[in-house]
């Protein structure tokens, strides 16, 4: 990144993906649930059919989804910073998928400029870039003309309620503490939470978090010359924030119906112009 802060800051952010990779690749949280799991209904009458198309997944961790988009038939490559989260996402998926490890803002430099039908990116993703029309740029970059983009992103709504329970307040309660828009810059988290099962960390601790508006991410899309073709709000979310959320029809969970219907995951669809 361009200061001295700001890679300071992504480094941190690395460290504490590092520290994390080997406690989620572990936890039951990931290991007991098959690929096609982290994907809602929704994701797929959007996505279509994957099978022969060239997908990236973006920041990808442990590579989770990614494959579930080799399952499908895809020719499916992931792409994330963390050397940790590379090596567990490797011995997750063998040989069926293609694992890079480098910096989003990197990506294209580090894919050798290959081009890709879809990009697919989210679920916690967002929140740890600084620079969200930088990351667009890259985007359309590294799609093919007529290609699509998927974000499957957590809702700012939910980052104003708390993505994890905040400490000192009542880890059910439905109640703003925390910035929806941007402008406040980095925001420092230091916590040996994880939000799997397993040990806590014992070092690197520290992260650091932007916040991101739905308009700012619709409007970075736009800026770098994508055409959105789809919004989706939801109120599911793949695992229960709060404890009285119920289970839906495909497991995943949701506030029970004397709770305010809240959108806590958004889908994101944006086409690069043929």
């Amino acid at each position: 990144m361009d200061s001295d802060d700001s890679l300071d800051q992504l480094l941190a952010n690395r460290g504490n993906w590092d520290a994390r990779a080997p406690i989620h690749a572990a936890s039951e949280f990931y290991r007991d649930r098959d690929s096609s799991y982290w994907f809602a209904p929704f994701e797929w009458n959007v996505l279509g059919d994957v099978r022969d198309r060239d997908v990236l997944h973006l920041q990808c961790h442990l590579g989770t989804e990614t494959i579930e988009f080799a399952k499908r038939g895809a020719t499916a490559v992931g792409l994330d910073f963390s050397p940790a989260s590379m090596r567990q996402a490797r011995e997750l998926a063998a040989d069926a998928v293609e694992y890079v490890c480098a910096d989003v803002y990197d990506a294209p430099n580090a894919l050798a400029h290959r081009k890709f039908d879809i990009v697919y990116t989210g679920k916690g993703a967002l929140c740890y870039l600084p620079d969200l029309p930088r990351w667009a740029t890259v985007l359309a970059e590294l799609l093919r003309p007529g290609g699509l983009v998927y974000i499957v992103e957590f809702h700012p709504l939910l980052h104003s309620l708390g993505p994890t329970p905040p400490a000192g307040i009542d880890p059910d309660s439905l109640v703003l503490h925390d910035d929806y828009l941007e402008g406040r810059g980095a925001q420092r988290r230091d916590s040996d939470h994880t939000y799997t099962d397993g040990p806590a960390l014992t070092s690197d601790t520290t992260v650091y978090e932007w916040r991101h508006g739905l308009s700012e991410v619709i409007n970075a899309l736009i800026g770098a010359g994508l055409r959105i073709s789809d919004l989706t709000e939801t109120e599911m979310l793949p695992w229960p924030r709060w404890s009285r959320m119920i289970r839906t029809d495909n497991d995943w969970f949701r506030l029970p119906p004397t709770d305010p219907i809240l959108p806590l995951l958004y889908g994101l669809a944006a086409t690069k112009p043929a």
